[in-house]
């Protein structure tokens, strides 16, 4: 990944930005320089303390200098950092306290946040580095205002902005219709779905933020969850970085996530004939039938299993010998059910769930089924809506600013008004709107006006009317498909996944683990005030993986949400507002930006109390990379939160109700669920299909394959003397064919016996050393020897 603000120059070469720094002056002038470049001056850290003046406060700098770590003198200095996390990733620069945290544990750190599946309600971290509104704004996920104006009309799916009237070129549209992404699919087969964040009737500036996307909570990257998590060993369930979990957190839907699963039907034309896309399928029941329409493709939200029919195909047959009475019946009735074979899509095994969407591509020239019409017509439907959205909002823009122009103006002629009649709003609202074109004024500028605002909408109207009979030729003309292939159908599965034993999580500073157990809420350990624990982690994955973040972490957790509760209270109990004022101002002046708890008291009340609202679930933190909080501000703010600042707690077990033998530290930490679930690695294999050269069963979930038994787990058989478990192994099991078969109908028979033969891999061996000339051949006892 390329470091924070560093970018590559006209000659590829990667540059960074500094300050230039004259006679000691640390000035806002910005320039980039290559790493070649830079190692000829002084360069002083973005951590080293100025005065007012943008003077350096000591005598001797820290700089970098000819690839050196060196000091010198204030007026030696050439330039400065910009930011200390210039040095990091974007990615590093998301991990809170990573200045404690060892480099390989940041660097999984940085890689697992990538892998993290977006959660069914986001969460912004309480403990956060302040990048993550950036990095949310810059992703592309969130639907961002183009240009500043009114929320006219918002709803699940779309946003309408009425924009404002200086940044309206002559033929730009007045109004910005913003259509939402909802629940289409990554190629990470997780869920991209974007929700309102704006109310009707709100101002937005150009660059706002209009829509959440993915892992975006209020325009903030959300990527996981706060969880209350203590560090203790839990009868073993968390032995070697196991995790466990409490059941509230699977019954709140904290890490709940939906995948979206693309399948795909192709009807090809064949050398016996074309395949078909159809409800009329041989040998298949009604019941299997029920969710295809009358094209033979599933509806949408229909609820799915495993072997279910999602596309009904059927594929001819290869040409059977027919008996002479054969021919007479096909003869008399036509072509019969026997002709065609069932290669139906159906939804794979481990799967189930919900039909969201579905696509049909029809090739150019062939006639379109139901189906394909219907979505068709819905999606021109929709785009009809976007485009009279528009127009009445056009329209309305336009009557708003006539009425303007008009109010207070005297007719002449027109409008069926008499000559003279005084021009009021009322007067103008009782008229029809094609009335007020007709209006003959005595002021000749606002007559030729009313004209052109005609001309404009009529133009405006004829406009998009073209646009609207492009994007029908464009839907109506087939699709470009490759050869050979006649029409596919695309089938969009919506799978509900919540978190279960097997799972993986991490949180930001590479400390992974799998789910062990899901405990019941009341065997969790819980605090002096019956609060359960959501997550136990082991203590003993701290020491030697030395990523001290986490710990630093879990206490500022716990500060800001025990902040965050001691608002909550203070509204509950109506406290005066000069004394929740006051309170705010007392955190926010732990910022090192003074202005903060300033704008506190510049806020009026009804501000205030949406500030404190805002803040119940906890006051959120941003401690940068390199300029993080300190332990002192850490236990400041426990202490101001009412909490011991050692940030341990006297916990209680959750099944006896005895206290545990030392306080243990418990606070919050930010949790990621990660893309290796168990329900997409778990599989067993009955009987499936076998490599052709070696009769081996194949390997792999995708291939329905078995389990590889290598050299060392027959070394292990061997080492127990488990010769009959090791034959089995080798042969019936494995590569011997005859024997296998034969296995295969013992047991249908009833009769438990096992006779092996000679496995494959061993004519394949012979096959091989035959290739280098060498005749070699088994003897059987048969032939004397």
């Amino acid at each position: 990944s390329l470091a924070t603000y560093a970018r590559t120059n006209e000659y590829g070469f990667l540059e960074s930005p500094y300050r230039k720094v004259i006679k000691g002056v640390v000035t806002d002038d910005i320039e980039y320089l290559s790493a070649i470049n830079e190692a000829e001056y002084a360069i002083a850290q973005a951590s080293a303390p100025l005065d007012t003046k943008n003077r350096f406060v000591e005598d001797l700098i820290n700089v970098r200098h000819m690839n050196e770590f060196t000091v010198k003198t204030a007026a030696d200095v050439q330039y400065m950092d910009v930011s200390p996390q210039q040095v990091v990733s974007v990615a590093a620069s998301l991990i809170p306290f990573l200045e404690h945290d060892d480099a390989n544990r940041a660097l999984m750190g940085s890689n697992m946040q990538r892998q993290a599946v977006p959660t069914l309600k986001a969460d912004k971290p309480l403990v956060g580095t302040g990048m993550e509104r950036y990095v949310a704004s810059d992703s592309g996920v969130c639907k961002v205002a183009a240009r500043g104006g009114v929320i006219d009309s918002v709803d699940a799916s779309r946003i309408v902005v009425r924009v404002n009237a200086k940044e309206v070129g002559i033929n730009d549209s007045p109004v910005d219709i913003y259509n939402l992404t909802k629940y289409k699919r990554s190629n990470q087969n997780t869920c991209i779905n974007q929700r309102p964040i704006v109310q009707t009737g709100d101002s937005v500036e150009r660059g706002d933020i209009l829509a959440d996307g993915p892992s975006v909570d209020l325009g903030e990257l959300a990527l996981g969850q706060n969880m209350r998590i203590a560090f203790m060993p839990w009868n073993g369930y968390n032995f070697e970085d196991s995790i466990l979990v409490s059941e509230r957190v699977v019954q709140e839907d904290r890490f709940t996530t939906i995948h979206i699963q693309e399948l795909t039907c192709i009807a090809r034309d064949t050398k016996l004939g074309s395949e078909e896309i159809t409800a009329d399928i041989p040998n298949v029941g009604e019941g299997a039938l029920s969710k295809l329409d009358e094209s033979g493709i599933v509806y949408i939200g229909a609820e799915v299993d495993a072997g279910d029919i999602l596309v009904g195909k059927v594929t001819p047959k290869g040409e059977t010998q027919l008996t002479p009475e054969e021919k007479l019946l096909r003869a008399i009735f036509g072509e019969k059910a026997s002709d065609v074979k069932d290669t139906s899509l159906r939804v794979p095994s481990s799967y189930k769930g919900t039909v969201i969407d579905v696509q049909v591509f029809t090739r150019d020239g062939l006639e379109k089924d139901p189906r394909a019409k219907q979505i068709e017509a819905a999606q021109l439907a929709d785009y009809r809506k976007d485009l009279r959205e528009e127009y009445r909002i056009y329209e309305e823009a336009t009557f708003a600013r006539l009425a303007g122009l008009l109010d207070g103006q005297a007719t002449v002629s027109g409008g069926g008004l008499s000559k003279g009649t005084k021009l009021t709003k009322t007067v103008l609202a009782e008229l029809e709107r094609e009335q007020w074109f007709k209006l003959k004024l005595s002021d000749s500028d606002l007559n030729s006006q009313l004209v052109s605002a005609q001309r404009l909408l009529e133009e405006q109207n004829q406009q998009l009317e073209e646009r609207y009979e492009i994007k029908k030729q464009k839907l109506q003309s087939g699709d470009d498909l490759a050869p050979g292939v006649l029409k596919i159908a695309k089938v969009y599965l919506a799978v509900k996944r919540r978190i279960q034993p097997g799972d993986k999580m991490a949180g930001r500073h590479g400390n992974k683990g799998v789910i062990s157990v899901i405990m019941p809420v009341e065997d969790m350990p819980y605090d002096e005030h019956g609060e359960p624990i959501d997550i136990v982690l082991n203590p003993l994955g701290v020491p030697s993986r030395m990523n001290v973040g986490q710990i630093l972490e879990t206490h500022l957790g716990m500060a800001a949400r025990g902040l965050g509760k001691k608002i909550d209270e203070m509204l509950e109990q109506q406290v005066k507002l000069t004394q929740l004022r006051s309170f705010l101002k007392q955190v926010y002046s732990h910022t090192s930006d003074a202005r903060r708890s300033a704008d506190i008291g510049s806020l009026s009340d009804d501000e205030l109390l949406a500030l404190a609202e805002n803040l119940r679930a906890g006051v959120p933190m941003a401690t940068p990379v390199f300029d993080g909080a300190r332990e002192e501000s850490i236990k400041e703010l426990l202490r101001m939160a009412e909490l011991p600042d050692s940030g341990q707690l006297t916990l209680y077990d959750g099944r006896s109700g005895d206290q545990f033998d030392r306080p243990v530290t418990v606070g919050y930490m930010y949790m990621l669920k990660l893309n290796h679930l168990v329900d997409d690695k778990m599989h067993a294999r009955s009987t499936g299909s076998y490599s052709l050269v070696t009769q081996q069963p194949l390997g792999g979930k995708a291939q329905f394959g078995g389990q590889r038994f290598g050299e060392m787990e027959v070394w292990a058989l061997e080492a127990y003397g488990a010769a009959y478990t090791l034959q089995e192994m080798l042969t019936v099991k494995s590569d011997d064919v005859a024997g296998r078969t034969k296995m295969y109908k013992n047991i249908v028979d009833g009769d438990h016996q096992m006779d092996p033969g000679m496995p494959e891999s061993f004519n394949v061996l012979i096959k091989e050393i035959r290739s280098l000339g060498i005749d070699i051949d088994l003897e059987s006892e048969s032939s004397g020897f």
